[in-house]
């Protein structure tokens, strides 16, 4: 049977961050910065990480599905915890079944396209869908470029054998350690190399290398391809490789910085899902991942991404957007100052994790529960029926 893209999710927090406010503040020591204030990019709220929006992705993906995943890959470069399983904690808000591969990719800008090939081969071995999120709240340092150009956001395909919306056509991967960008494990920011030698020594001469090799050992002419999503936050860097590839100028597909910013590692995979909202069947999509090499992926449109196009995707999410002015509230809820909070905030808030797990349904879940006798929900479950006319006790 054909493997391919199964079902698509994406999540943008609503809070679109001006970038002119981020300039504002720093124009006085940098005047330079204008150029990049234009246009918004995503910004999380306080209380949302990679894990909280890859679980927002991956519920929108897995929406009206019956059969659950084999396996869920998490990608990200920003995740909340070090040595605890992300992705775990992702299918547990899930309420995935325990019989589940879980697996966490990092350490690079490729590990969403990364994962999004290992879950198609998985797939295929497997017999079973498999999901792959790429999630990112990247840290970035106050006054830099990335400030302007990041963003906050998270996209999952479900990919599996079925009546796939896009059939996997094909995809390879070329390692390179060519160093554009590093963060070292006690550092908290990443250390950029100069955008020119990126862009003439990476982008120009990996990418297009890695697109003819996948194209020539699937027998494709780089005209046929209909849309051509590559994760460059530099101005007119997709064009260029395009043309380097023989890539028609029309396949260039919007790289959404403008519109929420560069997510990462999660950036090729919710391209790719906003590039299948447009597609049409027998369109030929092909998706680029950079980062210490390049990842190529093909894929071709079938006639059930006509249906699929009545989901909620990155373009409805896009359209939700609520403009942020406050650039402060952006540094408090990213911990880029040091606010007094009060007394309040003293008190110990550890998480009794004896308790945790014994609650976790119900904490990561969200699994509440229903009265048998009248049939009331309610959150949290209780003994006692909150039905005032019921009132039924362990039922």
């Amino acid at each position: 049977m054909t493997v391919g893209i199964l079902s698509t999710g994406a999540y943008l927090p609503k809070a679109r961050l001006e970038r002119k406010e981020i300039f504002a503040a720093h124009a006085w020591f940098n005047p330079g910065l204008r150029g990049l204030a234009r246009g918004t990019r995503a910004m999380a709220n306080w209380d949302e990480d990679v894990v909280s929006m890859a679980v927002e992705a991956a519920a929108a993906c897995l929406d009206g599905r019956a059969e659950a995943p084999a396996a869920l890959y998490l990608a990200s470069t920003s995740f909340p915890f070090r040595d605890r399983q992300n992705a775990g904690i992702v299918a547990d808000a899930l309420t995935l079944p325990r019989a589940l591969t879980t697996l966490d990719l990092g350490g690079s800008q490729r590990a969403g396209s990364s994962a999004l090939i290992s879950a198609l081969a998985a797939a295929k071995g497997l017999g079973a869908p498999v999901l792959a999120v790429g999630s990112e709240k990247r840290p970035v340092k106050p006054g830099s470029a990335l400030e302007f150009t990041v963003g906050d956001g998270a996209a999952a395909l479900l990919v599996g054998e079925g009546e796939v919306i896009a059939e996997y056509v094909g995809g390879l991967t070329h390692a390179v350690d060519f160093v554009d960008h590093f963060r070292g494990e006690d550092e908290k920011f990443d250390y950029t190399w100069e955008e020119r030698w990126v862009r003439d020594e990476g982008f120009m001469k990996l990418v297009p290398e890695a697109i003819g090799a996948l194209l020539t050992a699937r027998d494709v002419a780089p005209g046929d391809v209909a849309a051509f999503c590559f994760p460059a936050a530099m101005a007119n860097v997709a064009k260029s490789v395009a043309r380097a590839a023989g890539l028609p100028e029309r396949s260039v597909a919007d790289n959404l910085v403008a519109r929420c910013g560069e997510t990462g590692a999660a950036h090729p995979l919710l391209m790719l899902v906003h590039a299948l909202e447009t597609a049409e069947p027998g369109d030929l999509i092909l998706a680029a991942g950079f980062g210490q090499g390049v990842d190529a992926l093909l894929f071709r449109a079938t006639e059930a991404v006509r249906a699929a196009k009545t989901r909620p995707g990155v373009g409805a999410q896009l359209a939700r957007g609520r403009s942020e002015t406050r650039y402060t509230r952006y540094l408090a809820f990213n911990d880029l100052v040091v606010l007094e909070r009060g007394i309040r905030a003293e008190v110990d808030k550890q998480t009794k994790l004896s308790t945790h797990y014994r609650t976790k349904g119900m904490t990561q879940g969200l699994v509440g529960g229903a009265c048998a006798r009248c049939g009331t929900r309610q959150f949290p479950k209780s003994r006692i029926c909150v039905n005032p006319n019921c009132n039924a006790v362990d039922a």
